[in-house]
């Protein structure tokens, strides 16, 4: 099979695009960056043309084009502090193989408009997002007191002082000590407050966040 002077169009306009994405994940210092989402773009546009030259097979091979992407993005996601990591990295991943894929089938104007759109989530999105967690935090804390024949609620009274909600928490107490352990959801200034506050607690010997 030779490469048409349309399909090398084709790989052009999807290196450009990959390149274009794969630069704002690079700046943010994401896991997928400038290489790896220009080589997924230019792949899926390949991948895509040999799939329409072969016919019969092409359903089959643009399957396993998704296959083989949700394995990359996998790899991506992982486990950090009780929070999962590089889930938008994954989802950019996808969606830079579709429109490998959409370049690779000829569907420019559709391709061009998902790009627009994709670019528009990562980049005008973004302070809408940090807003958001501005006004809405979930941090775990955890502390460690002698303890004095009385459970931490004084604590709990403390975090709803702060107007923090409670979503999770438990104490355990081994031998002197008692250990309290809570997952709170509030403002990002009243978690700041709280921390300030507990920092400077003489009663707190050890003291995460």
């Amino acid at each position: 099979m030779e490469l048409l002077t349309e399909d090398v169009y084709k790989l052009l306009v999807s290196f450009l695009l990959g390149a274009v994405i794969g630069m704002e994940r690079e700046y943010r210092s994401k896991s997928a960056g400038l290489r790896t989402l220009i080589l997924i773009a230019v792949g899926s546009t390949l991948f895509t043309i040999i799939s329409i030259r072969t016919g019969p097979d092409a359903g089959r091979i643009a399957a396993n084009i998704v296959t083989g992407i949700g394995f990359l993005g996998a790899g991506i996601i992982f486990r950090e502090d009780n929070r999962v990591v590089g889930l938008t990295t994954a989802a950019i991943v996808w969606v830079t193989a579709a429109l490998g894929m959409g370049i690779g089938a000829g569907m420019y104007a559709v391709s061009l408009g998902s790009f627009i759109i994709a670019g528009l989530s990562l980049v005008i999105l973004t302070p809408v997002q940090k807003l958001i967690r501005r006004k809405s935090q979930i941090r775990n804390y955890r502390l460690r007191c002698i303890y004095q024949r009385k459970t931490l609620k004084d604590y709990e009274e403390l975090f709803k002082n702060y107007h923090l909600k409670i979503l999770r928490g438990e104490q355990n107490r081994s031998g002197g000590h008692i250990t309290g352990s809570w997952t709170l959801q509030g403002a990002q200034q009243e978690h700041e407050e709280l921390t300030e506050y507990l920092l400077n607690d003489s009663d707190i010997l050890e003291f995460d966040f």
